[in-house]
């Protein structure tokens, strides 16, 4: 925008903090195009005197929306909007200030297990064996197959029965969704999402400038009754779901709910994409199987072995896979031969299925944790979960800002909205933490704030 360009928010008046109802200002115009990267905001006190408000109500909201990552300040040259969002604070601690350690609430990796040595025996092995080609060299059709193989058989624990020629690898289920959305859709084209979806799905659809349309969520995951209206009013033909361990609410679609969507995804003929990464956390059968040729199913092993193994799959049926990576080649191109060596080895003597094991068994009783602690506020469906949701009911960005002074970092549900957000809760990450006395002190915390609301 041009030098002379110069925004003044309406506040609403909601109820919570004045610097917050600011903060929310320049969050929704940075959303909407009214702030584009690289404006530059009112001096601090020059927006208090427009909007009557003390010069430190701006000042604090000035750094609010910098530790979100929304701005930032320089002396001299005034604050501006980065180029980033509101989705990318969940990939950042936030700064803090305050007189203890930050307890990470926010962040969904797997737990770390200190007493945990896999790492270092395989590297150890890895030496000893003198392969000095895994990393001068780029990877080989052999290693592929033996990528695919390995696949195939991690997948199958999933119900997902594959040939290795009927899968892709990539790096990782990010990088998977958007290779997939981009194959699929052209620019412009609208996708459906859950109305509440993760930030990395939102983020893959921003970046390949494609309009999302939300489709309604109850205790059972997206309704079927809501896809139908908003693929007839969108023209919209792709969704995006994530069926298992739904990111933020932790729903699990049932039996009943998979197969009504199924069938009205048959119907209406859509493209689904099930993004399956949580879904190894538990025994509950993903919806892919149920969509036939118009399913696309993503996994990986980021969420439930270790975060860092940046290796992931694509499955679909051969026609779709010749339509996603014609050449066989941009999928797995950005693949590690040695993470791709050391998952393969965990996947075929068994030590990724152990340490799956073990991560479902944390989970489970962090989660129950969770259920003690946070008690009624907490929206389950009985299913453990690497995090929950958590209801708000006197706004989820105070509840957020309380909490960090706290030094506790949890997450608001506009992070995961599309569109507009009417809904109060936060979701907390449960695996984050490093320790169960960690974990259950930063609960401890959310339910003090949640009392004091």
């Amino acid at each position: 925008m041009g030098s002379n360009f110069v925004w003044i928010p309406e506040l609403v008046d909601d109820g919570q903090p004045r610097y917050l109802a600011l903060v929310n200002a320049i969050a929704s115009a940075i959303e909407c195009g009214a702030l584009k990267v690289g404006d530059r905001l009112p001096p601090q006190r020059r927006l208090a005197w427009k909007l009557g408000l003390n010069p430190s109500t701006t000042q604090q909201a000035y750094r609010e929306a910098a530790a979100r990552h929304l701005v930032a300040g320089e002396v001299g040259r005034g604050t501006y909007v980065l180029a980033g969002s509101k989705e990318a604070t969940l990939f950042r601690l936030k700064q803090y200030d305050g007189p203890d350690l930050l307890i990470d609430l926010s962040t969904n990796v797997p737990v770390a297990d200190p007493h945990n040595h896999d790492l270092r025996d395989s590297l150890r092995r890895l030496l000893e064996s003198n392969d000095n080609g895994l990393l001068d060299h780029y990877l080989g059709p052999e290693q592929l197959l033996q990528g695919r193989i390995q696949g195939a058989r991690w997948l199958a624990h999933r119900g997902v029965n594959l040939a290795a020629d009927e899968l892709l690898l990539c790096g990782g289920a990010q990088q998977a969704l958007t290779l997939v959305l981009q194959s699929l859709c052209q620019g412009g084209e609208p996708v459906m999402l859950e109305a509440l979806c993760a930030p990395g799905i939102k983020a893959a659809c921003r970046q390949l400038r494609l309009p999302v349309h939300g489709v309604a969520l109850d205790a059972h995951g997206l309704r079927p009754d809501d896809l139908d209206r908003v693929a007839r009013a969108s023209g919209a033909r792709v969704l995006v779901t994530t069926a298992t361990l739904h990111n933020p609410t932790g729903a699990c679609m049932d039996e009943t709910r998979r197969r009504a969507l199924a069938t009205v995804v048959k119907r209406l003929g859509l493209r689904v994409i099930e993004d399956d990464v949580y879904g190894a956390l538990t025994d509950c059968p993903p919806l892919y199987p149920l969509l036939g040729e118009q399913g696309i199913f993503i996994s990986s092993l980021s969420k439930t072995v270790a975060a860092g193994l940046r290796l992931g799959w694509i499955a679909a049926a051969p026609t779709l896979l010749a339509q996603i990576d014609p050449h066989a080649q941009a999928s797995h191109w950005p693949l590690s031969p040695l993470n791709l060596r050391i998952a393969c080895q965990w996947i075929e003597d068994g030590t990724a299925a152990r340490r799956l094991a073990w991560q479902r068994q944390e989970i489970a009783w962090r989660w129950r944790l969770a259920c003690g602690v946070l008690g009624d506020a907490l929206h389950t469906g009985g299913q453990p979960s690497p995090h929950v949701w958590v209801a708000a009911a006197k706004g989820a960005d105070a509840v957020v800002a309380r909490c960090r002074q706290e030094g506790v970092e949890v997450v608001p549900a506009g992070v995961f909205a599309i569109g507009a957000n009417e809904v109060q809760a936060v979701r907390i990450s449960l695996s984050a933490a490093a320790s169960r006395a960690a974990l259950k002190r930063g609960l401890e915390v959310v339910r003090q704030v949640l009392c004091d609301e």
